[in-house]
């Protein structure tokens, strides 16, 4: 027998043993357990039986964000053919009512259950998949584009380099990601630009997401001391690239020598107080603060894990380099799954699908975990773009047989694409196929096709 079917056979055989003797649905059966009903319920509107009851609104809003087509009218047809099949009157076609059902839907229902099945995936997971046994979070921020419309940009303005009418409003999305499962924990929003909306305002938002014993991994954004002196004071450690201009002025012949390029050092409270903090709470931060530096690679970390024995440098050295799964992840949501470009054209819709597909990226996560335990392998070493394929393929055709049968089937394929083991990889930020020989719009969209009209040559106008 072939040697890679020998090995698919054998891990199949290994996740029906495993599904047999253990709890192999605990994962996919929290979207149902008790503490996810009880915040459904507490945080359902008054509402009226309807065609669009706000859990079916959410069940469509999420199939819209997880398909290629994410156009309302597919959302519609979609439930008029699942009806009609199922030997009801099939409902209008007409968008209006899935589309003021949407508006309904209570913004803090959608980002409560992000929060709470992120909580209880990461609960959950296995003992091993954790680092040296201790839960990481890994933070990062990215930006989001919104279609071009008044609301939106009265809400996330250009960026200011960008000309007026050319370019698309912007939403900064900061996430705590955990390592383990690579579920969304928690996620804050912000303006590209404008006071309030930098990544440590967002991160700070969301530190009571952490819990005492949490190692947060991050880039050189989030190597401050005020940031460090509160993860210190919460329990948590953090583990950060070293800042520019700190990095510059590093010298390991200072402070208790740990080993080559590893040291301990005192760092001095900032004497000016920030613009964000209030005079009680700067007077509450310590003058000093013991951090640890180490060198690995061309990367200085600073960290709050100070003891060589407990956290030696090549288990922090493999730690930040598992930071990059957070890169990722922020691909998989923008890319795989069109977070990219938003399409929604009032503020407050746009939002709403942004955690909307915070959630269906959730629910792939929870997914991943379940087939993880029982091919007895970790979550990161599964593929999403598999497991998001074949969860849309499974997901109309589930209702046909037994709801045990298929889930087990469909766990064991998504075990079967496993990510290619490519550490160290590099590759160029460029792109190889040219684009289309069309120039770029530099004004409104208006004044060009006014002008086109003028003219009465459409190639003319730019």
């Amino acid at each position: 027998m072939n040697p890679r079917c020998q090995a698919i056979l054998h891990q199949q055989q290994r996740a029906r043993r495993q599904a047999s003797n253990t709890d192999a649905y605990a994962f996919f059966n929290l979207l149902t357990s008790p503490e996810l009903f009880d915040c459904v319920e507490s945080l359902l509107p008054d509402h009226r039986e309807r065609l669009f009851p706000p859990t079916e609104t959410l069940s469509m809003f999420m199939a819209q964000a997880l398909s290629a087509d994410r156009s309302c009218q597919k959302a519609v047809n979609d439930l008029a053919i699942k009806q009609l099949l199922g030997g009801l009157s099939p409902c209008s076609t007409h968008t209006g009512g899935y589309c003021r059902a949407r508006q309904r839907l209570p913004l803090e229902m959608v980002s409560t259950l992000v929060q709470n099945t992120g909580k209880l995936i990461s609960t959950y997971v296995a003992q091993t998949w954790r680092w040296m046994g201790r839960p990481v979070r890994l933070v990062d921020g990215t930006t989001v584009s919104m279609p071009d419309t008044a609301a939106n940009q009265a809400a996330y303005p250009l960026s200011r380099g960008q000309k007026a009418g050319l370019g698309f409003p912007l939403c900064r999305l900061e996430g705590i990601v955990c390592l383990s499962s690579g579920a969304v924990l928690n996620a804050a929003l912000g303006r590209f630009r404008g006071k309030g909306g930098d990544e440590q305002t967002l991160l700070r938002s969301m530190l009571d997401t952490l819990n005492a014993g949490d190692v947060l991994v991050g880039d050189a954004y989030y190597a401050t001391y005020f940031l460090l002196c509160e993860l210190q004071r919460r329990g948590v450690d953090g583990v950060f690239e070293q800042y520019g201009a700190r990095r510059r002025s590093t010298d390991f012949r200072r402070g208790k020598r740990l080993g080559t390029r590893d040291h301990l050092i005192a760092l001095e409270k900032p004497r000016k107080r920030p613009a964000w903090m209030s005079v009680a709470s700067y007077e509450q931060v310590p003058d000093r603060l013991e951090v640890r530096e180490l060198k690995v690679g061309e990367k200085i970390l600073v960290t709050t894990l100070r003891c060589t024995s407990q956290t030696p440098k090549a288990a922090l050295k493999s730690l930040f380099r598992s930071r990059w799964h957070v890169e990722l992840d922020l691909r998989n949501l923008k890319a795989t799954m069109g977070l990219e470009m938003l399409s929604c054209k009032t503020s407050a819709m746009t939002i709403k699908e942004l955690w909307v597909y915070l959630l269906a990226h959730n629910l792939i996560r929870l997914i991943m975990a379940q087939s993880a335990s029982l091919a007895d392998c970790l979550p990161r070493e599964l593929s999403f773009k598999h497991s998001l394929q074949l969860w849309l393929a499974w997901r109309p055709l589930a209702e046909a047989a037994s709801q045990h049968e298929n889930l087990t089937g469909l766990l064991l394929l998504v075990a079967q694409q496993r990510v290619g083991n490519r550490a160290g990889r590099m590759e160029p930020r460029a792109l190889k196929q040219r684009p289309k020989p069309y120039p770029l719009l530099t004004r409104t969209r208006r004044s060009a096709r006014a002008e086109l009209q003028r003219s009465g040559h459409p190639k003319r106008a730019k």
